[in-house]
């Protein structure tokens, strides 16, 4: 696990411009350093060494030195597709992974993405054709983060290595803001930094001859079976698919485990995802260290420890906990939204930050469940389409009309909410897994100056219309699959733990466990009886009944608790009456949630965090000082 940055064309003191932006994601590599630097490319490389310790600094070459590479991830078929190219006459001079990218290079050039296997996002330069190649792992595992400047290309790993880049312009991309406001998280392809772009997971791009083109090389497509048990050879009895998943999560774990030089240890929480994985991470593996680590709360609401502990003493692990002090939690802030590179209001990803830190302290690697709930079904609210089938029997107009009755009803009462929703269709309703923070009434309210257009069903409807046709717990799940677990949950995942030099590897998040969950019933994943049911059902071997049936709970974070309390109440009224919030916002407005919340006429905790954390990030990047 690394990161690297880089740039094409001629500039003068481009040695020196390399190391500074190296210098800018040092934490994703304190072990090593390096640097190629020609006439066309300029690559800079900071290396976590897991694989190949002695040998596989790099960047690295091919055999004549034509091909370079700078990679960040780790391929665990490397070993088999390693053996098929010494076959076909290529030599190795390392033990690591990554040349054995410059090789497959070689032998088929772009189509060389399906072979892979693993999380990866890397930049190859062809010395003979000139050409730079790059792409980005099938679910967007690892990050990649490119501009244009100048008719030349900038890359990295992480945005704030671009800073140091001499002819690299730093504005605020404003159309990022609006969005963030509904999803809490940047949701487009262009960032916060106006002008920088994320590739897509499962994209490529090739800049050659100052052209850029960016491809799709794969298509998470999920095409559930049917169960239909009076035809036993095509149908899918659930306990076969019990079986499947099992088996392929104990692969798929045993893999992310064994491929590594150095101890491998676990995240672990009180939910069935991280309980999975750390129940069978160690059983018969070498590289496996058997330590757990989690992190919770001094309220007894706010805290998984008691929990992960149990379990740790259930299947014969050593667990390792820390208590995050709300003070601890407080002084965090800025430095976590420094090294989210653009802001997130998900509160969770300073626990991920802090169960990092700890997991840090003894090992260099740790397993962690993200992807499950997306695969198999996981969240709660894939139970809304069963909640609301009694009524969406009823035509459209009718609901609608009945939304409409209740709507009016001045006071709020049980029901209300559920017969808004049962008007509207899946596409209408749900464009993610994190709840809508702003609606298009409330943004254009608190923003200084809204755009007006925006509609944030113009960001799912591609996806609803490759998935149309299919149920809408799948087409939810889609939805996920590509914006919330991007955007979210793999983003925090990735800058948390190397913001401590900690490699997190996510087992569930394979191309073969996907090909076992894409084919799954609908009521295999979602059922009356649970959500990510045949997940469930397979743990149960390996877990306490408690554990595998317990009901998706998310990490717990006292916000709502803290924003209560008059010295943080403080704290965010004069975030909130600060320049940079009177730049983007109508001030009184965004107090007026932050006072309502104080005085219990209502949870705005979450709205009012989601603006906090850019006024933070925005302290951070455009402000007097500069996290470290």
């Amino acid at each position: 696990m690394c990161g690297f940055c880089g740039f094409t064309g001629k500039l003068k003191n481009k040695e020196q411009i390399i190391e500074k932006m190296m210098d800018k994601i040092v934490h994703r590599g304190p072990d090593s350093g390096g640097v190629h630097s020609d006439d066309e490319v300029t690559f800079g490389f900071r290396r976590l060494s897991i694989i190949g310790l002695e040998d596989g600094s790099q960047p690295i070459y091919n055999e004549d030195k034509s091909i370079v590479i700078v990679f960040n991830g780790e391929i665990y078929n490397y070993r088999t597709l390693k053996e098929e190219l010494i076959a076909k006459g290529h030599s190795f001079y390392t033990h690591a992974d990554t040349e054995v990218l410059v090789h497959l290079y070689e032998e088929k050039g772009e189509q060389m993405l399906n072979d892979l296997r693993g999380m990866f996002a890397f930049t190859i330069y062809d010395m003979k054709k000139k050409k730079l190649f790059a792409a980005r792992d099938f679910f967007g595992i690892k990050p990649y983060y490119y501009s244009e400047v100048d008719g030349e290309l900038l890359f990295g790993s992480e945005i704030k290595s671009f800073l140091p880049y001499p002819k690299f312009k730093k504005e605020v991309n404003t159309v990022a803001l609006e969005n963030y406001l509904t999803f809490q998280y940047s949701v487009l392809d262009e960032t916060f930094f106006k002008g920088v772009y994320k590739l897509k997971p499962a994209h490529y791009l090739v800049f050659e001859n100052g052209k850029l083109s960016i491809n799709r090389y794969w298509q998470p497509k999920f095409e559930p079976e049917k169960d239909i048990v009076a035809d036993p050879i095509n149908g899918k009895k659930l306990q076969d698919a019990i079986q499947e998943v099992e088996d392929v999560v104990l692969e798929s774990v045993g893999m992310h485990t064994e491929v590594s030089d150095v101890e491998v240890g676990s995240f672990l929480s009180s939910g069935v995802d991280s309980s999975f994985v750390a129940a069978t991470f160690r059983k018969d593996m070498d590289k496996a260290s058997g330590k757990t680590f989690t992190v919770g709360f001094d309220y007894e609401k706010y805290n998984e420890i008691g929990y992960a502990q149990e379990l740790s003493k259930y299947v014969g692990i050593e667990s390792n906990s820390k208590i995050i002090s709300t003070k601890e939690y407080w002084d965090s802030l800025s430095k976590v939204q420094y090294h989210m590179d653009e802001p997130l209001a998900d509160p969770s990803a300073v626990a991920l930050y802090f169960v990092s830190k700890l997991a840090r302290e003894k090992v260099k690697v740790a397993l962690s469940g993200e992807g499950a709930d997306e695969f198999f079904g996981g969240y709660n609210i894939y139970e809304e389409p069963m909640a609301l089938a009694p009524i969406r029997i009823l035509p459209k107009p009718i609901r609608k009309a009945i939304a409409k009755v209740t709507g009016a009803i001045p006071v709020k009462f049980k029901g209300k909410n559920y017969f808004r929703r049962a008007a509207l269709d899946v596409e209408e309703r749900f464009y993610g897994n994190g709840n809508q923070m702003f609606s298009k009434a409330e943004r254009e309210s608190i923003l200084k100056n809204p755009s007006g257009n925006y509609d944030h069903k113009d960001i799912t409807k591609p996806y609803y219309d490759f998935c149309n046709g299919l149920d809408d717990v799948t087409k939810m799940q889609f939805i996920d699959l590509n914006l919330w677990m991007v955007g979210d949950i793999l983003l925090k995942a990735d800058k948390m733990s190397m913001a401590n030099s900690l490699e997190v590897r996510v087992p569930f998040l394979d191309k073969e466990v996907f090909e076992v969950a894409r084919k799954l019933p609908t009521d295999y994943r979602v059922n009356r009886r649970a959500t990510k049911y045949a997940f469930r059902m397979a743990s149960k071997k390996y877990l306490p009944e408690a554990t595998a049936t317990k009901k998706k709970l998310g990490f717990p974070v006292p916000i709502r608790v803290w924003l209560k309390e008059d010295k943080y109440y403080n704290i965010i009224k004069e975030a909130f009456n600060s320049e940079a919030a009177k730049k983007f916002f109508e001030t009184e407005k965004i107090m007026k949630y932050l006072d309502d919340h104080k005085a219990g006429k209502g949870d705005y905790s979450r709205k009012v965090w989601t603006v906090y954390m850019f006024l933070i990030w925005y302290d951070n990047f455009f402000g007097d000082k500069e996290v470290a």
